[in-house]
C-alpha cells in the first residue's frame, strides 16, 4: 500500500518563551514492511539542532527555541510503500538487547490486576495466548480520549477500563512481560478506513515470540498490524518513543495541537483504469 502522511503540530504559548528543547521521533525508517519514498521534518520557530540515531535505532532530532517565541509548528510528511506481514516484524536486530525489552518501566509495572490478566490468556502456544491476550484487553479497555494521560500506567489503566492505544499497548506489554516474554512499545500511524484526519499519532506493542521474532498486537483495534500501519519508533514504553517530547524554560502556559492526515495514494495506471 502507498500511504501519504502528514502530521503537524502546533505549540502555542501565553507569553513569550526565551528557551525550548524538543526531542522529535517523527521520522520513519526503511526497514521490514515498510520503504520510506520520501520524508521531510520542516521547523517554524525553533531550529533542529542535530539529528542522530538513539540507542533503539529510532531517528531523533532535537530542536532547539533560543529568543522570545509565542509558537512553535513542526510538520513531519511524506510518503511510505507498506506490505502486510500479518504482524509479523521479524527477528530482533538492534544495538538493544533482546533481554532489555523484560524489563518493567514505571508505565507498564504489572500490578495485580496485570498478572490477573496475564494468566486468564489460555492457548496452546505463545502466539495463541497473545493473541487471546489482546481479545481480553480489547474487551476490557474502552477507547476512550480524555479518560487518561501520557503518565497513566497499564494498571491504573486497567483498572479504570478506559483509555486510548498508549494505553492498549501498555498492558499488553506489561503483561507479556510478566510471562516472561520480551515486549516493546511501538509508535507510528494507521490508516483508518473513510477518517483520513486524525487527532493523533498511533501506537501498539510487539512481542517477541520464538520462531516469529517480534509480532505487532494492536489491541486497540484487535488485529495485528497490516500494510495500513507505518512504524516510526519502538521502545521500552511510551517515554522511549514518544513522537515529541522535551521542556521549556519559564512558566508560560502551553497549548498543544495535533493534526495527522493518513491516506492511501492511488498510483497513476490505477487513477487512469477508473
Amino acid at each position: 500500500m502507498h500511504l501519504k502522511i502528514s502530521h503537524t503540530t502546533e505549540y502555542h504559548y501565553d507569553e513569550p518563551v526565551q528557551y525550548a528543547l524538543q526531542r522529535l521521533r517523527l521520522t520513519p525508517l526503511t526497514q521490514t514492511g515498510q520503504t520510506v519514498l520520501g520524508w521531510q521534518t520542516l521547523v517554524d520557530g525553533a531550529a533542529i539542532e542535530v539529528s542522530y540515531d538513539d540507542h533503539f535505532g529510532n531517528r531523533v532530532h532535537l530542536v532547539s527555541v533560543d529568543g522570545d517565541r509565542e509558537a512553535i509548528r513542526i510538520t513531519a510528511s511524506g510518503e511510505v510503500h507498506t506490505e502486510d506481514r500479518a504482524g509479523v516484524f521479524g527477528p530482533h536486530q538492534s544495538y538493544v538487547p533482546l533481554w532489555l525489552y523484560a524489563r518493567e518501566t514505571p508505565l507498564t509495572k504489572a500490578g495485580k490486576l496485570i498478572r490477573e490478566l496475564a494468566k486468564s490468556a489460555e492457548g496452546d502456544t505463545d502466539l495463541a495466548r497473545m493473541h487471546a491476550l489482546m481479545e481480553t484487553i480489547h474487551k476490557a479497555v474502552e477507547y476512550e480520549p480524555g479518560e487518561t494521560h501520557a503518565e497513566t500506567t497499564a494498571e491504573d489503566a486497567l483498572e479504570s477500563g478506559s483509555g486510548v492505544c498508549q494505553d492498549h499497548a501498555h498492558i499488553l506489554i506489561a503483561a507479556a512481560r510478566s510471562l516472561d516474554l520480551p515486549a516493546r512499545y511501538i509508535s507510528g500511524y494507521l490508516m483508518m478506513e473513510g477518517q483520513p484526519d486524525q487527532t493523533a499519532s498511533h501506537a501498539w506493542a510487539e512481542v517477541h515470540l520464538n520462531g516469529l521474532g517480534w509480532v505487532g498486537f494492536d489491541a486497540a483495534n484487535k488485529i495485528c498490524p497490516d500494510d495500513r500501519y507505518v512504524r516510526i519508533a519502538s521502545g521500552l514504553c511510551y517515554r522511549d518513543a514518544a513522537p515529541i517530547s522535551g521542556l521549556i524554560h519559564g512558566e508560560a502556559k502551553e497549548t498543544l495541537k495535533v493534526s495527522v492526515t493518513v491516506e492511501q495514494k492511488q498510483s497513476q495506471s490505477q487513477t487512469q483504469s477508473q
